[in-house]
């Protein structure tokens, strides 16, 4: 019987994603510095707060966010666990609406506002076609979420970032899948005047062929086609009914598993 392993696309073992928060106008900077350095984040908006001061004008929105990913943050940021559940659905699929007009495609990921959640709010929102959320506290390590609706990042990006940053590059043990997600506001940097922090951290984690830069929905996305793989009982072949390539480590062997293909493990590489 095959030694079967999920791997990252193009059989990687670590990936990169960032989320910020809010739309504020300090996102051009940001976005600037991802795309310098080909990394993808995720940008969690409020829909309803667009004519806000310091806000990212509605008009703008789809061109700087091009190349990341679009993601909820509910429609006017209330502390969604003092919330009764009729008005969260208002402010999770009012802020979908809003948000999927402007990008053009659907809206699945979210964050929570104000970092409020509870177990009520997680059991609703896959009705409300939220796919994950991610919260505030942070595990300090590299591991993959095994809870899509309370999705902990790594770190802030005030929290030891270039320390992470180096252990994440470091690490080599390929029998692991590795994860660093950084989260933030991006008008921090503002506040605290350490735009070189950003800098720095993307030009050292940017641009290496081993790591996979995602967004969190491509994340996701992917660990779920893995999950809808479909393998033969004896794991002597595996179907792929997703619209996806899923890439597998065979007995130390990177196989990719196409859309809509089957593939033998035992021939597999």
């Amino acid at each position: 019987m095959p030694k079967i392993v999920l791997c990252f696309p193009g059989g990687r073992h670590k990936a990169l994603t960032m989320s910020y928060d809010d739309g504020r106008t300090a996102d051009k900077r940001l976005v600037d510095i991802f795309n310098r350095n080909g990394i993808k984040g995720t940008f969690h908006l409020n829909g309803g707060l667009f004519e806000a001061e310091d806000r990212i004008p509605e008009a703008e929105i789809r061109a700087l966010y091009e190349g990341h990913e679009i993601a909820a943050l509910t429609l006017t940021h209330p502390t969604i666990a003092r919330c009764p559940d009729e008005m969260i659905v208002h402010e999770v699929m009012e802020d979908r609406k809003r948000l999927e007009r402007i990008a053009g495609y659907t809206v699945r990921g979210m964050s929570y506002p104000n970092g409020s959640y509870n177990r009520r709010i997680k059991s609703m929102l896959p009705s409300l076609g939220i796919e994950y959320s991610r919260v505030v506290a942070s595990t300090g390590n590299f591991s993959m979420p095994d809870d899509w609706h309370e999705w902990q990042p790594t770190c802030h990006h005030k929290h030891n970032l270039m320390k992470q940053a180096e252990t994440f590059v470091s690490l080599h043990k390929a029998q692991y899948l590795y994860l660093m997600y950084v989260w933030g506001h991006s008008y921090e940097f503002d506040l605290d005047g350490n735009w070189e922090l950003m800098e720095e951290f993307c030009a050292f984690a940017g641009g290496r062929p081993e790591i996979w830069y995602a967004t969190n929905i491509e994340i996701a996305d992917y660990v779920k086609a893995f999950e809808q793989l479909q393998f033969s009982a004896s794991l002597d072949f595996v179907y792929n009914p997703t619209a996806l390539s899923v890439w597998l480590g065979v007995d130390g062997r990177i196989t990719e598993v196409g859309p809509g293909r089957q593939v033998s493990m035992t021939e597999a590489g």
